[in-house]
């Protein structure tokens, strides 16, 4: 990126926070662009208020209830808009899941986080089990 000719830009999305922070945010290039997409197991350690983000809404109407810019027109605005919250809103292209009712991909990450750490709890104060991630 850093030997691009002048004037060419690079963006990307990325659900890897804690390993983007470490390798690309301490000495981004100045020609990189990115912003981070919701939907991942490291969604907690980012401040919505604060850190750019994509969100998939299940419908144009709940993204603008929610108060995201609306990034349809040109996937560029996810990482060009001067909102940090920019949302993508759910499509039934051939190939992408379908929509997941009337949640949102960050939202279903929460429900599964909040699945496996009920798991995870649960193995732990069972009885004649072993604590996670140990072998029987």
């Amino acid at each position: 990126m850093r030997s691009a000719p002048e004037g060419v830009r690079f963006y990307a999305y990325t659900k890897a926070v804690s390993r983007f922070r470490r390798t690309v945010i301490p000495d981004p290039p100045p020609n990189f662009l990115w912003c981070f997409s919701l939907g991942g197991r490291e969604d907690h350690l980012l401040d919505l208020t604060v850190d750019r983000h994509a969100e998939v809404f299940p419908t144009l109407e709940a993204l603008e209830a929610a108060g995201y810019t609306d990034q349809s027109p040109s996937d560029l605005l996810s990482v060009l808009s001067e909102s940090p919250r920019v949302g993508i809103p759910a499509n039934r292209l051939p190939g992408t899941p379908v929509r997941k009712g009337h949640s949102t991909f960050g939202e279903l990450q929460r429900k599964d986080n909040a699945l496996r750490a009920a798991r995870r709890a649960q193995r732990s104060t069972s009885p004649g089990l072993p604590p996670s991630g140990e072998a029987a």
